[in-house]
């Protein structure tokens, strides 16, 4: 849903100050402005117009899967525009459309109405089913047949789609379009009672087979099929199909702006006529007419990842990921499991924006977002992902000094924790080199660094194993320079160390993109095969007791030079931390790939 542009690659601007009055349910004092947008133009133009009727809009999701950062901006866009006339009377609906007995379940209510929660919005008593109203739905059948809007069609699936015509060569209509009304109402009951296996009957508007919008020729409204519900169970084994359901739903539940993405475009004729032919059944049940509007609006498409459903539980199915809330996963809870802040996800909602223009957002505009939230919250602590060990030998064996660091060094509010620093250490094995590089400013042999909020320490000795590989290295502290440097003194490199004796051994998670390209699925052999094999890496490390000491699960934190971390929501436990990364502290992926 890349959205001011169809190449949108710029990174958002800094952000307004906040609006009170305009300021989405759950947001943060960072919060920007209200948006405006072609959609809250009309919105607010619709309410000028007409006071005394509030918004009314709906956040309409299928139960047949997880929901997946393209759903965020639906959501932010529904309960946004609420939220922003929240004073005029306006609300906004959570609804299931749930017509399809066979792709549903509660797993998917339940994970979806988490999710809407976890971004930050709440539809209080506005909670709806589709299948609440299969009876009126059910009627509404009945109504368009006694009109001659409708038909009982006997053919199979297959003829009706090769009947339907093309965009250049009309469809041609049904042997049965002219069955008397009777016959068809009668057909109609039957199916509902169960007389008919799947596939016997449809029912199917009659509109025009000539018609130059294929969805207006004569499409199906009902079928049968023999599936428990997951709402309704074994009541019912006839079920609308969604064009006709929708616009029932919405008219149903008093909506004012039915807020659709772009294709759904081609579907607005089709919803418009099922809202005005079913009008006296829909004002015989509310006691008044409604009449809902729907307005189109530009989807979400990611770089670096897919957002189809069907392509989603592929992953999940063939074992690709480790289920639909794998932080590699594009899924709100997968995002949420990774660590990203929801305030990250609504920011990043309004800085894209909402358009008629399709288009592709670069991940990075994201991450941006994601980096930004996190880098002016998060406490600061010390860990070692990949740990190689020092052992100081100018420092007593016996002596622990405990040095008392601010959690945020940029924050002059932020508290001191205890540090403690002793004889061995671990540092991460990346900032050691035996032959460095020109330009490498961390330890090598010979040379000084600087320990994070410590001494400086030269490498005397390295152990090697047998394959001469580095396994400890043997060095020795400048005890006159803590937290100084002496006149004269130069040195470039800083890393990041933790105590031996006090370490707390942790599990790193190390996640990066799930794909190796922009385009997964227009990559050569379809998008499993670009599938990142470094995706997830996992290593055992130490962490600093002042963090093992406050960690929850989905307690964010930034690990100095490693990035950001989150703890775990299922996984993690005071005994045996385990840490997600959640983004590096740069756009290290940019970087490698230029």
């Amino acid at each position: 849903m890349a959205d001011a542009a169809p190449t949108h690659k710029s990174k958002p601007g800094p952000h307004s100050k906040p609006n009170r009055e305009g300021q989405a349910a759950g947001s943060d004092p960072q919060a920007a402005a209200a948006p405006v947008d072609f959609i809250r133009e009309i919105v607010r133009a619709d309410l000028r117009r007409d006071p005394a009727t509030p918004p009314v809009t709906r956040f309409p999701p299928e139960p047949n899967g997880y929901l997946h950062i393209g759903h965020a901006k639906s959501i932010c866009l529904n309960f946004g525009v609420a939220e922003e006339h929240r004073n005029a009377g306006a609300r906004c609906h959570l609804r299931f459309d749930d017509t399809n007995p066979t792709r549903e379940s509660p797993e998917y209510v339940r994970s979806i109405q988490d999710d809407v929660r976890w971004l930050g919005f709440d539809w209080g008593e506005h909670l709806y089913f589709a299948s609440d109203y299969f009876d009126t739905f059910f009627d509404c059948g009945e109504h368009l047949i006694g009109q001659g809007l409708a038909f009982v069609d006997s053919q199979s699936a297959d003829q009706i789609r090769d009947s339907r015509g093309t965009l250049t060569r009309p469809g041609a209509p049904s042997p049965w379009r002219d069955r008397p009304a009777e016959e068809s109402i009668d057909l109609f009951r039957r199916m509902r009672s169960g007389e008919f296996a799947d596939g016997t009957h449809v029912l199917r508007a009659r509109i025009s087979m000539e018609h130059s919008n294929l969805n207006m020729r004569d499409p199906v409204l009902y079928r049968i099929v023999h599936a428990s519900h997951h709402h309704t169970g074994d009541r019912w084994c006839v079920y609308p199909m969604y064009d006709f359901a929708h616009p029932l739903e919405d008219a149903l539940e008093g909506i004012t702006h039915s807020l659709c993405t772009l294709e759904f475009e081609d579907h607005r004729p089709l919803y418009d006529w099922v809202v005005e032919h079913c009008a006296p059944v829909i004002e015989r049940v509310l006691g008044r007419p409604s009449r809902p509007r729907q307005i189109e609006f530009a989807r979400l498409n990611l770089t670096s990842t897919v957002m189809s459903k069907r392509k989603l539980l592929a992953l999940v199915e063939k074992g690709l990921v480790q289920g639909w809330d794998d932080p590699r996963m594009p899924t709100l809870s997968g995002l949420r499991r990774r660590g990203y802040p929801p305030e990250a996800i609504r920011r990043f909602c309004q800085a894209i924006g909402i358009t008629k223009f399709p288009g592709t957002t670069e991940v990075g505009v994201l991450e941006h977002q994601v980096r930004d939230e996190l880098n002016r919250h998060s406490r600061r602590h010390l860990g070692v992902v990949r740990p190689l060990k020092v052992v100081i030998g100018n420092w007593p064996e016996d002596r622990i000094d405990t040095l008392t660091p601010a959690h945020n060094p940029d924050d002059v509010t932020s508290v001191e924790r205890a540090l403690p620093f002793g004889r061995e250490l671990w540092i991460d094995r990346d900032d050691f080199m035996l032959e460095p590089p020109k330009g490498f400013f961390r330890l090598s042999p010979g040379t000084e660094v600087r320990l994070r909020y410590s001494y400086v320490m030269r490498c005397d000795e390295v152990v090697t194993d047998a394959a001469g590989e580095p396994v400890e290295l043997r060095c020795s502290v400048d005890h006159d320079t803590l937290g100084r440097n002496p006149e004269g003194r130069k040195v470039k490199g800083v890393i990041h160390w933790v105590a031996a004796a006090s370490a707390v051994a942790c599990e790193f998670r190390l996640y990066d993109r799930l794909f190796t390209v922009d385009d997964p699925d227009a990559a050569e052999g379809g998008y499993e095969a670009v599938i990142n094999p470094r995706s997830l890496d996992i290593c055992h490390g130490w962490i600093e007791p002042a963090l093992a000491g406050v960690l929850e699960a989905e307690t964010r934190v930034q690990l100095e030079r490693a990035g950001f971390f989150v703890a775990d929501r299922h996984d993690h436990a005071a005994e045996r931390p385990v840490l997600n990364r959640i983004i590096g502290l740069r756009d290290s992926w940019a970087r490698r790939q230029a």
